[in-house]
């Protein structure tokens, strides 16, 4: 159980939809779902995908879900919320995984962290 409350930080990952693991034991799975997969496995709190509808990166290629322009490769946003000593650790895993995206890392005030059944 983590006592996730206060002052900690908000990691964003930003990826392309078909992005996919290469290297350890994720290999050929969506990036996306190596990167949830990684995050659970060193115990982060909790972490979420988001699909996004359109955007561009480091190539100024834009990706959109327009019909007349369908992208496979839509924006999509890892989010982990954490001790900031926990994101920093698992770094330099993600480093290796990643092979073009963007991470950003933030102050977040955790006002609320709890499970279903937990009041």
């Amino acid at each position: 159980m983590h006592g996730l409350h206060g002052e900690q930080t908000l990691m964003r990952i930003f990826l392309g939809e078909s992005d996919r693991c290469e290297v350890g034991r994720h290999a050929g799975k969506p990036l996306y779902e190596a990167i949830l997969l990684t995050l659970r496995e060193e115990g982060c709190a909790g972490a979420t995908v988001v699909r996004a509808i359109a955007g561009f990166g480091a190539s100024a290629k834009l990706h959109t879900d327009k019909v007349l322009r369908l992208s496979s490769d839509l924006p999509v946003i890892v989010e982990v919320v954490d001790a900031e000593e926990k994101l920093q650790a698992v770094l330099p895993t993600l480093d290796e995984m990643i092979v073009g995206g963007l991470i950003t890392m933030e102050r977040a005030r955790v006002i609320l962290y709890r499970g279903a059944g937990n009041r």
